[in-house]
């Protein structure tokens, strides 16, 4: 049967759920729904976060700035169950008001200081510790490019393709046609990037690979939404497939791809849902 063809009415209202697995947590206010603390461990930085292609990010990067001997870069990681609303308790909208993982406070000085958004929190560690990062001006400017790049092709990749191709109620060709040409469009970005240099800043591994291996593994090894890679074709971007086997052999980036995942053997309970919060844009 056809569905009948939506026509948008001249104001918008937020009068039913919006459909498909993530409608009960999906709403157009912001700010917190309940009261709720957050714990707070004994490290420098606290992280509170989830294991997906976001949160990923930056449990790496401490991992690989732990394994250079940088010690200061201790870390406690909470678990934050989005699906279950964590994202709204009072705690975690304080650190991000914006309600999305991950949120962290840097203890290290003489106060907290929050970060939020993981291309910043990336930029923040990455800049305290001098590592990861060029410190030329132009190397500085390409890691800086090329990381911002990914933040803004994440809602495609996730809230795009994404939900389209796996959480939307009602499967329909023409927005998943037009996601799945747009994330092919990025991998080749990225493919014919890295048949010029080995990393996407240059000949060094930086922020910006961190960043952008966290969802291209997705797509590429995590077979992305129950069929994606298949569906999208991504082994055939074989620059993209010789850099994310390189990166993801590195044994800093195992440590963090494991954080949250109890069947690892990790201590902190991460939820069923690998790409959550891709899922929700």
């Amino acid at each position: 049967m056809a569905e009948t063809e939506y026509v948008p009415p001249k104001v918008w209202k937020w009068d039913k759920p919006s459909g498909g697995s993530v409608a009960s947590i999906n709403r157009p206010i912001a700010g917190a729904t309940h009261d709720k603390e957050l714990p707070r461990g004994e490290h420098p930085f606290q992280l509170y976060s989830l294991g997906s292609p976001n949160g990923q990010k930056v449990t790496i990067l401490f991992e690989e700035l732990l394994a250079a001997g940088f010690g200061g870069a201790e870390y406690d990681a909470w678990l934050i169950h989005i699906m279950e609303g964590d994202q709204f308790g009072s705690g975690f909208v304080d650190i991000n008001p914006n309600s999305k993982i991950p949120g962290m406070l840097d203890c290290s000085g003489p106060e907290p200081i929050r970060v939020f958004e993981s291309a910043a929190i990336l930029l923040h560690l990455a800049e305290k510790f001098g590592a990861f990062i060029p410190t030329d001006e132009k190397g500085r400017a390409e890691c800086l490019s090329w990381l911002f790049w990914q933040m803004s092709n994440a809602p495609s990749m996730g809230g795009g393709f994404g939900h389209f191709y796996r959480v939307a109620p009602v499967k329909l060709e023409y927005p998943i046609n037009r996601y799945a040409m747009e994330v092919k469009r990025i991998f080749d970005v990225a493919d014919r990037r890295l048949a010029e240099v080995p990393f996407l800043a240059g000949e060094d591994y930086s922020i910006a690979d961190i960043a952008v291996f966290c969802w291209f593994r997705y797509f590429h090894s995590a077979n992305a939404y129950d069929g994606g890679t298949e569906f999208l074709d991504i082994l055939s971007y074989k620059n993209v497939d010789r850099w994310v086997c390189e990166i993801e052999a590195r044994v800093p980036v195992k440590r963090g791809l494991r954080v949250n995942l109890p069947a690892e053997g990790c201590t902190a309970e991460r939820h069923s849902a690998a790409d959550i919060d891709a899922v929700m844009g």
